[in-house]
This record gives C-alpha cells, sequence and structure tokens, in this order.
C-alpha cells in the first residue's frame, strides 16, 4: 500500500511538473526550441500539391534532402523542379498510396538511392465529400487506402531505421475531423480519427520501449485554403477561419522543429474539443446546429474527380 501512495505522488508531482511546463512552452518562440534538421532526409507523401508542396519546399529551404511522392507524376516533378531552381536537394518518386506493395517497392528504391529516412511526413489525403450512403464502396475504401493505411506501411518501412538510430520523427497530417464527426465526411472523419489514434499509440509504444530519439507529431488542421475541401463554410470564420495554406505550413513547421505532439489549428479548437468531451451529446448536437457544423459540407466541390492532398 505505501509502494502505491508513493508511486500516486510521484505521479501526481510529474504531472504538475509537465502541466506547468507545457503552460510555460506555449509563450516561448519557437525559434527558441527548434532543433537543427538540416543534415535529415525527408521523405512527404502528397507533395505534389498543397501543404505537401509548400512543405517540401519549406524542408528543402532548411537544408534538407527531400524526397516527394505522389501519384500525380506532373504535379510531383512541378514541385521537385522549384525546390530545384531554389538550389534545394530533391529526389522525386511517382506512388500510387492505394497500393501497399508498390509503396514497400518503392521505399526500398528510395533506400537505396537516398538512404534511410529521418523525417517522414504522412501528409496525403483524399476526401469525397459525399454523404455516406451516397458514397461508392470504391470511395470509400480509396479514402481510407491512402488517408490512413498508407500510414502504416510508410511507418512499416521507414519507422525501423529511425528506432535503430535512435534518431527520427514520424509526422502524421490528421485533422479537426479527426476529434468531431461532420455530415458529408463519414469516411474522412472515420480515415482522420484512425490518424490520430495510430500516432498516438505509437507515441505510446516508442516511449514504453525507451525510444527518446524518434518523436511523433499529428497535425489537426480546421479546413485549409488549398482547394482539396472548396466550397466549405463556416459560419463564424473569426473564430474557425478557412486557414490560409502560407499560415498552416509555418505553424506545422515550428510544431515538427519543436517535436510538438499534437498541433490543432487554429488553437481555440482545443476549447471545441474539450466542450464535446465534458458535455452530453444532445448538448454537443444543439453546439453543432448552431455552427452548423453539419451543413459546412452543403456546397463542397473540391478538385473534381482526383481531390488529393
Amino acid at each position: 500500500m505505501a509502494n502505491v501512495f508513493v508511486e500516486l505522488l510521484v505521479t501526481l508531482l510529474k504531472l504538475v511538473y509537465y502541466w506547468i511546463e507545457g503552460i510555460v512552452l506555449a509563450f516561448v518562440p519557437a525559434s527558441f526550441l527548434a532543433k537543427d534538421i538540416s543534415h535529415d532526409t525527408v521523405l512527404i507523401t502528397g507533395a505534389g500539391s498543397g501543404i505537401g508542396r509548400l512543405m517540401a519546399i519549406k524542408f528543402a529551404e532548411k537544408g534538407c534532402r527531400v524526397v516527394v511522392w505522389d501519384v500525380n507524376n506532373k504535379g510531383n516533378e512541378e514541385t521537385a523542379s522549384e525546390i530545384r531552381k531554389r538550389g534545394g536537394k530533391v529526389t522525386a518518386y511517382s506512388v500510387d498510396l492505394t497500393d501497399r506493395h508498390q509503396i514497400y517497392k518503392t521505399a526500398s528504391e528510395v533506400k537505396k538511392d537516398v538512404g534511410q529516412i529521418d523525417i517522414l511526413v504522412n501528409n496525403a489525403g483524399v476526401v469525397t465529400g459525399k454523404k455516406f450512403l451516397h458514397c461508392p464502396d470504391h470511395l470509400i475504401i480509396r479514402t481510407m487506402d491512402v488517408n490512413i493505411m498508407a500510414h502504416f506501411w510508410t511507418a512499416k518501412c521507414f519507422l525501423p531505421g529511425m528506432i535503430e538510430r535512435n534518431h527520427g520523427h514520424l509526422v502524421n497530417i490528421a485533422s479537426s475531423a479527426g476529434f468531431v464527426g461532420v455530415s458529408g465526411l463519414a469516411d474522412y472523419c472515420a480515415s482522420k480519427y484512425s490518424a490520430v489514434g495510430f500516432d498516438e499509440s505509437i507515441r505510446f509504444e516508442l516511449n514504453s520501449q525507451g525510444i527518446t530519439g524518434v518523436h511523433t507529431t499529428v497535425i489537426c488542421p480546421f479546413f485549409i485554403n488549398t482547394g482539396m475541401f472548396d466550397g466549405v463554410k463556416t459560419r463564424f470564420p473569426f473564430l474557425l477561419p478557412i486557414l490560409d495554406p502560407e499560415y498552416a505550413v509555418n505553424k506545422i513547421m515550428d510544431a515538427i522543429l519543436c517535436n510538438q505532439t499534437v498541433l490543432l489549428l487554429p488553437k481555440n479548437l482545443v476549447f471545441f474539443i474539450a466542450l464535446k468531451g465534458m458535455l452530453p451529446t444532445k448538448c454537443c448536437q444543439i453546439l453543432a446546429d448552431f455552427f452548423q457544423i453539419s451543413n459546412s459540407m452543403d456546397e463542397f466541390k473540391g478538385r473534381g474527380e482526383k481531390k488529393e492532398n
């Protein structure tokens, strides 16, 4: 019994310490906490457009060697060309992330051509934007394959090398839809809830194994204005704005450089998610109706047939 009491006391002291530390660090500029990644090799999926392209350019500007993956070969080559124009080092691969075997094959090529990956950014994503019963099976399967299953396969390819070197970073681009269900996004929300759970589980596994040099970060933004969610609405943009891509990517880069475990964009999402955890379900429904969350996808257009990040 005495041992349990001591353990409880130590646990409470740690909780208070890290809670205070979290508050303090929230006010410290990212530049003071940023790690040096200038010698790292970064692989980004879905790098042919949107925030994937912007992140690839930002990493290259930090001195990283960049590996870009995308099923859209034209867009991927444009990203690589932009990086080369700026004097960066980049290698591009055309990869269909719905094909597990192709992921494994291309990962082997990357290790042979470029070497080990230090930072893996699982960014690629697709959205159908259809009500669940109107969504064809093949589109649901595609959403799950790209938005979450690919995370499993890429991590299996590159995480062992990070663990062996005790150096690395796994970044999973999820969404605020990984915490809150949205009408018209059943498959998308399911995949993003999975991405949040995947990231947290991997972080706990690494911690339980005493692996301190490999970090994970899950990114959970509100809608970003990249065209992927063209047509979506937000009733109160001063509270939940459609995010500017450049702003979002700068915040994502800060989170990665500071080894931040979870990034919510905008920050006030923390308040809404906390409310969801505290309020009865009917109260959550009333708030969802007030903020018109269930109507946000009513005028969704996306990018057309191929709605990819």
